[in-house]
């Protein structure tokens, strides 16, 4: 989608700028603000999904997008995680009275924001964008939560990405355990071969070595054997 920002007036823009600068500040409880100084006119979320709901646990990606007749006309949202909602279609758009009738220029985005997060807890179902979301919640709530959840975690709970990554979200890089040889990579595995019968003949060596121990500890134990029997007949 096209930024906007050249069709918004320089006042309109100032009052946008000031009021993401504070939601950066002093954000919303659950909610985390990801800030363009590219495009103030985008403006990119993360929503922790709310306890007590199918959501709990996961981190759900937003966008709100403001239009060119923003604050006149509300903004537009998007989920960029995907999620199983009543008021969410299958594209992301989000489905919710402050985003259309009930817009008032001077709600501001911390309201549409905590509106999304409270749509989270308390569906919709007669503005459904979903129908089966919508239809399961009316008629089997234990369906549609075991949906809900199972999205959940398979799309809120991996990291994946839709806004900027915070450096500290989503899986940190694995370590190989255990295994030199994956530590070091190719060339440390081909190391034994490169040093071609010097490597063998250690191997050979420590082998033959065990071998010797084990065969002394044989011979000991078997003349030890012979000694008590010939005592034994001299008695």
């Amino acid at each position: 989608m096209n930024s906007n920002v050249e069709n918004l007036p320089p006042h309109v823009l100032r009052l946008v700028y000031k009021e993401v600068s504070a939601l950066a500040a002093d954000p919303p409880e659950g909610i985390k603000i990801y800030p363009s100084e590219e495009d103030i006119t985008e403006l990119h979320t993360a929503i922790e999904g709310p306890e007590g709901t199918p959501f709990a646990g996961g981190i759900f990606r937003m966008r709100l997008v403001l239009g060119k007749d923003f604050p006149a006309g509300p903004p537009k949202g998007y989920f960029l995680t995907k999620i199983f909602h009543p008021n969410v279609g299958h594209k992301g758009e989000i489905c919710v009275n402050v985003l259309k009738r009930d817009w008032k220029a001077e709600l501001g985005l911390r309201h549409v924001l905590l509106t999304i997060k409270c749509l989270l807890i308390h569906p919709n179902p007669e503005s459904a964008l979903n129908e089966e979301a919508g239809r399961l919640l009316l008629e089997d709530y234990a369906e549609y939560e075991s949906r809900a959840r199972l999205l959940t975690e398979i799309h809120a709970m991996g990291g994946t990405s839709g806004a900027p990554q915070d450096p500290n979200d989503g899986p940190q890089p694995k370590k190989h355990a255990g295994d030199p040889m994956k530590r070091a990579g190719p060339s440390a595995a081909s190391v034994p071969a490169a040093l071609g019968n010097g490597a063998n003949g250690a191997s050979t060596t420590t082998s033959n070595s065990n071998s010797s121990s084990s065969s002394s500890t044989n011979n000991v134990a078997g003349k030890k054997k012979a000694d008590k029997k010939r005592a034994l007949r001299r008695l």
